[in-house]
């Protein structure tokens, strides 16, 4: 008996929660926090999109035909100046000397253009030998190499034959660098010693880069000196 009014007492209770709960009304809305006295607020405009027919209405910008130019075009552009002089560049000589080469210099300025003086070394000797002339007597040579020695010196020999008969040779070199380097240490010390170049050596020539006008030949250079006159690259010099 007891259980049974305990099953009602539960069917009650269920039916009473349903029924609460089918008939309770919303919750209201949580309140706008309070803003302080002072500060904006902000309010959301809609703003209306253009249509279709407006968007297609706005002019277009015309491009210049400048601003079309491949980026090739712009690079090319930007990397050569404007109004650079182009040149049309020349070798002339070679001249004897230099004292030659610079008087020629002076007919291509102003008016023909730049010129730059340029030297070509000439062929070298097999060697250099370093020596002092020969003396009066066999005894006077033998007493200067005497005094070679003493000063520090060594690589000297009395020559006994030939056109330097008792002159004193003082060493052989391969290039004119080593030579002039021992005859300044044997002068300095008081020796009159002297360079022989082993072999022919060849004399430098002496050249003209000569940079005219764009559009300038050869044969108008050619009439104001007396030496070949060839075109050429434009050298560094000139650039």
């Amino acid at each position: 008996m007891l259980i049974r009014a305990l099953i009602v007492l539960l069917v009650v209770l269920n039916l009473g929660v349903a029924a609460w709960w089918l008939t309770r009304s919303d919750p209201p809305p949580p309140s706008a926090p309070e803003i302080p006295a002072g500060v904006a607020i902000l309010e959301l405009v809609d703003t209306p999109q253009a249509s279709p027919a407006r968007v297609a209405a706005v002019p277009t910008a015309a491009v210049p035909p400048a601003a079309q130019a491949t980026p090739g075009a712009t690079a090319s552009a930007a990397s050569t100046p404007a109004g650079a002089p182009a040149s049309a560049c020349f070798r002339v000589g070679p001249f004897a000397d230099r004292a030659a080469a610079e008087q020629s210099r002076g007919a291509f300025a102003p008016a023909n253009g730049r010129a730059a003086l340029r030297e070509t070394p000439g062929t070298n000797a097999s060697g250099y030998r370093v020596s002092l002339p020969p003396s009066a007597t066999r005894e006077e040579a033998l007493a200067i190499a005497q005094r070679i020695g003493a000063a520090g010196f060594d690589d000297f020999l009395v020559i006994n034959q030939g056109e330097e008969t008792n002159g004193i040779a003082l060493g052989r070199y391969r290039s004119r660098e080593g030579a002039q380097r021992r005859q300044s240490q044997l002068v300095a010390a008081g020796f009159p010693a002297r360079i022989h170049a082993i072999g022919e050596e060849g004399p430098s020539r002496w050249w003209l880069d000569v940079a005219a006008p764009a559009g300038t030949r050869a044969a108008t250079l050619r009439a104001s000196v007396a030496v070949p006159v060839e075109p050429q690259d434009c050298p560094a010099a000139l650039r």
